[in-house]
């Protein structure tokens, strides 16, 4: 009996935490209350005590650890999206584009199809006024209105194929008749009776050949400025009225040659 009283005292005294003020006792230390924890001049504290200031810090830490480890679970609604939800989204995202898509066309396709349209130069009928590849801006009104000059830059349905646009020069309208005499241009009509020559700066590549068209009340002359290297209306005759597509209203590429009525007679100091 000595020997088991002895083992139970040394386990009892394992479990003391001493110190030389205000000494901290394990809760497990159940054999005394906080009555007979005073001996000497050393208070010894009992961590079971609601009343303990160790006890009071401790409670607080407890606290916090449990308020980090019972924080509420999400809600479903708020881990997933609600597919009913995320559908009505995408829709709404679709009826958006389709809006604006509808206005930009509202405002873009009456401008292409009446107004503006763009135009790429194919070809070197027109060098050295126009070059191949150039980006241009037809004027699309002069089509309805009808209102063509002489000298004037126009793009026009091919007669043969309407379905390919070709870029010319204006030299003769309606009622005249175009003289050609060893590729010098004359224009005459029933109100001019004299001819007048065509002074026509803009052609750097003259080609020698004669022909005489007289035109239709609704034909027009064409000719490309590189004499030399365009079939126009001297190869397959005056181009019908209908057949008019525009003028040339602005270049924008290349940036360097970026001009307004590019090709017009202003730029060559000429008038007719």
């Amino acid at each position: 009996m000595g020997h088991i009283r002895g083992h139970i005292c040394s386990l009892i005294f394992r479990k003391k935490v001493f110190a030389t003020k205000n000494s901290i006792v394990s809760s497990l230390f159940f054999p005394y209350d906080g009555t007979q924890m005073e001996r000497g001049e050393h208070q010894i504290t009992d961590l079971r005590s609601p009343k303990s200031e160790h006890a009071t810090v401790l409670g607080r830490m407890d606290d916090r650890t449990n308020d980090r480890n019972t924080e509420p679970p999400l809600n479903d609604q708020e881990s997933r999206k609600d597919p009913e939800e995320h559908e009505a989204s995408m829709l709404e995202i679709v009826w958006e584009t389709l809006k604006y898509a509808l206005i930009a066309a509202v405002i873009i396709l009456p401008i292409r199809t009446f107004i503006a349209q763009p135009f790429v130069v194919s070809g070197n009928s027109m060098y050295p006024t126009f070059h191949n590849g150039e980006y241009l801006i037809v004027n699309e009104l002069t089509k309805y209105t009808g209102t063509y000059q002489r000298g004037d830059v126009v793009i026009l349905k091919y007669p043969n194929d309407p379905s390919k646009f070709f870029i010319k020069r204006v030299i003769g309208l309606p009622g005249e008749t175009i003289t050609i005499n060893d590729g010098v241009v004359s224009v005459s009509s029933p109100s001019q009776k004299t001819p007048f020559i065509l002074k026509e700066p803009y052609v750097k590549q003259p080609k020698v050949d004669n022909s005489s068209r007289t035109l239709d009340a609704e034909e027009y002359f064409v000719m490309g400025d590189n004499r030399a290297q365009s079939s126009d209306s001297r190869v397959w005759g005056p181009v019908p009225a209908r057949l008019m597509d525009g003028k040339a209203l602005v270049r924008l590429f290349p940036f360097t040659s970026i001009e307004l009525h590019p090709g017009s007679l202003d730029a060559f100091n000429t008038s007719y």
